[in-house]
């Protein structure tokens, strides 16, 4: 009798699952979830709508290479990147240091796989096999448990070596960057810019080229409104003044009256024996 057929099962109507076994020696099975990637070409344009795959359900334990391993057999793959939730590329364009890296995943974590045509992604989503699929295998094992967690402790033994190689070649590209610096401070030292103005540094002020006649003419102009503008500012200090004085004024007639009110009280509270 032949063993009972496993065929692609839809949640929901959008999600496909696939399950899968941690070994051949497991019984229990995991199920992945996958869909067709589809989100605008500009919003993405490093995940083709027609060959991205988008996978949910995760393991902690599951590489990069395991991801790209078992979806190779829908169709050659392009390239696997996983992310702990769902969102845009977060890959950096510059190379992460290997020794400062942030802290690895811990929970569950979703992949984006790009196929090299439209057919790996039908054939996903239409997966049909007669066995889940096997994450660690003889010649790709993956390591759990105490094994795992002795890898872990020996990575993050630092070479000393390697260590300052690393260290030696980042100070190198900051000193470059900083010697880049002076020299465009060098090379505008000294020279006026549209308003004719001259940046001063630490060095000092260099002696400047003369102004020229459109630098004189806008001068002119920024006075002019200067003097219009402070003519404007003394007129409503003028009003505040004003405002101001009506002010003490009220201030001092109620002061006058509090005291008439004081005065009677006190008149009327006057010791009276008889």
């Amino acid at each position: 009798m032949a063993p009972p057929r496993v065929g692609a099962r839809t949640v929901g109507g959008e999600f496909t699952v696939i399950p899968v076994r941690f070994s051949t020696r497991s019984r229990a099975a995991w199920h992945l979830l996958v869909k067709p990637h589809r989100v605008r070409e500009a919003a993405d344009q490093k995940r083709p709508q027609d060959r991205s795959l988008f996978v949910l359900n995760l393991p902690p334990y599951i590489s990069q290479e395991c991801v790209h391993r078992l979806f190779s057999e829908c169709g050659p793959v392009a390239s696997v990147e996983l992310q702990e939730k769902p969102g845009p590329s977060t890959k950096s364009e510059g190379q992460k240091s290997k020794f400062f890296s942030g802290p690895s995943a811990q929970g569950f974590r979703v992949a984006y796989v790009v196929f090299k045509s439209s057919a790996g992604v039908k054939a996903a989503v239409s997966w049909k096999r007669r066995e889940p699929w096997v994450l660690s295998t003889s010649q790709h094992p993956i390591k759990t448990g105490l094994q795992k967690w002795m890898q872990d402790y020996c990575s993050r033994i630092v070479n000393p070596g390697e260590l300052q190689t690393e260290v030696d070649e980042f100070m190198k590209e900051h000193d470059q960057k900083v010697a880049e610096l002076e020299a465009l401070e060098e090379a505008e030292d000294g020279v006026p810019d549209e308003d004719g103005w001259v940046k001063v540094t630490r060095k000092g002020r260099r002696p400047g080229i003369p102004r020229t006649e459109v630098a004189n003419l806008r001068l002119l102009q920024r006075e002019k409104r200067r003097r219009a503008q402070k003519e404007l500012l003394n007129f409503y200090s003028w009003q505040h003044r004003e405002t101001k004085r009506e002010h003490i004024a009220q201030l001092r007639k109620k002061f006058e009256e509090d005291k008439q009110k004081i005065a009677l009280l006190r008149a009327e509270r006057k010791f009276k024996p008889y």
